[in-house]
């Protein structure tokens, strides 16, 4: 049987219980399935994980779409896949660590016109520090979930060292070799300063370039992507570890200390409204950007991410903020509310935000709400798009967007695994 088999027999359970609202099998059937689907590519060795309406790979879509597989990894042919995928992250970040996204073999077509020009194995190169962290922790879930070690490989190994001496330079970005200029582009798809983004003071945390939305940060050190940095950087020392080199072990140990010491010491505000909360970006100098952005890391999705437990105060102080009128990209309309991105439309709201608001809280009526938003705004489409406008769903980006769709499928399964599947449903009938 293919991974696919697998996986489609394993979720036929869910059919009774889902049918209980209308569509929603339907919805979460083709959400769970698209990534195999459509965007998988498996070559000798590896694979090759296209983000779906772009036949491209990036680091952090590619891993994002395959997590809710893992708990089906008992299996060997999606074990494999996933392994596959692991060794692909490897090599991709050898090639050129500072890419985001990649292509499947050599091609001198750039859809862009960027100074430097990258590798023709690179689709794009904008800097991204989450793009680092999410082939590790979908090595470190994988670990985890089968206790399988067969991807610790000489090539991944060298990938944990080059991830850790990029994101050491990093903490002092005037001596970084990285720049990153785009011609007949918008404001937030280049980077000011000759490529080098705003000035910041060194703070122990790491820079970064772009945010997970692949807009220009304001600010260069992004606190959501430093933090899941500091808890990958734990994984990576683990690793190292069982590979048998001690010095990269404390190293990565090390420099997650310092991560986290700098985001204690500068991301810190006190909002007149919340309290002491986390910024969403900052320079060192002073300056913080108050806002948190749909796509993941983001200060919304800390808890999803294993940074911090769902109850941790700190966190439900800037998940306030997060859900309410003072961040500025969060939006309401006639048929729903959540948060939205400057990546897309103005008032545009994002189901991976709805979903990862749905799986930070253990609210069944907030879950409720968030699940009848979702099946009321996929405009007839029985899937999950990339944004759309809360007061016309018929108004949306991106009809292919395996991520959005592997995460409805991933809060379904997980309200299904915690046994408050069918109260939910309840709940969100009742809301009509």
């Amino acid at each position: 049987m293919t991974a696919l088999d697998i996986i489609r027999d394993r979720i036929a359970p869910l059919e009774a219980e889902l049918s209980a609202f209308p569509d929603l099998w339907r919805v979460f059937q083709g959400c769970f399935l698209n990534t195999l689907e459509t965007t998988v590519q498996e070559t000798p060795g590896d694979t090759f994980v296209i983000t779906g309406d772009i036949h491209a790979m990036w680091l952090r879509d590619s891993t994002a779409q395959v997590l809710h597989y893992l708990r089906f990894a008992d299996s060997e042919p999606v074990a494999k896949m996933v392994e596959g995928l692991i060794a692909r992250q490897a090599k991709n970040i050898l090639i050129d660590p500072y890419a985001n996204a990649y292509n499947r073999e050599p091609s001198s077509y750039k859809p862009y016109d960027d100074r430097p020009r990258a590798s023709d194995w690179v689709w794009e190169r904008k800097y991204e520090i989450d793009s680092l962290c999410h082939p590790i922790w979908l090595a470190w879930r994988f670990y985890e979930r089968t206790g399988r070690e067969g991807f610790l490989t000489e090539t991944f190994a060298k990938a944990l060292r080059t991830i850790v001496d990029l994101f050491r330079t990093e903490q002092n970005h005037a001596d970084s070799p990285y720049r990153f200029e785009r011609d007949n582009c918008p404001p937030s798809d280049t980077l000011s300063n000759g490529g080098m983004g705003a000035p910041v003071a060194p703070t122990g945390m790491t820079w970064s370039g772009f945010r997970p939305s692949d807009d220009a940060c304001m600010y260069g050190y992004l606190v959501p992507s430093n933090l899941f940095a500091m808890q990958e950087l734990r994984h990576a020392a683990v690793f190292a570890e069982k590979l048998g080199d001690a010095d990269l072990a404390k190293e990565a140990r090390t420099l997650a200390d310092e991560i986290e010491r700098g985001v204690e010491q500068y991301a810190h505000v006190d909002h007149p409204v919340y309290g002491d909360i986390l910024a969403y970006e900052t320079d060192g100098m002073g300056h913080f950007n108050l806002m948190d952005d749909a796509n993941v890391p983001s200060l919304l999705a800390l808890p999803y991410l294993g940074v911090c437990e769902k109850d941790d105060p700190l966190y439900l102080r800037t998940r306030a903020f997060v859900l309410g009128g003072e961040n500025p990209y969060y939006y309401s309309g006639a048929k729903a509310r959540g948060v939205g991105s400057p990546h897309t439309p103005a008032g545009y709201i994002w189901p991976i935000a709805l979903c990862v608001q749905g799986m930070t809280t253990d609210d069944l009526d907030e879950q409720a709400g968030i699940l009848d938003m979702l099946m009321h705004t996929h405009a007839g489409c029985f899937c999950m798009h990339e944004s759309f406008d809360p007061d016309a769903p018929e108004k949306f980006t991106r009809e292919w967007f395996a991520w959005a769709n592997s995460m409805f499928g991933e809060f379904i399964y997980r309200l299904y695994e915690q046994g408050t599947l069918a109260e939910v449903i309840e709940r969100a009938k009742k809301l009509r």
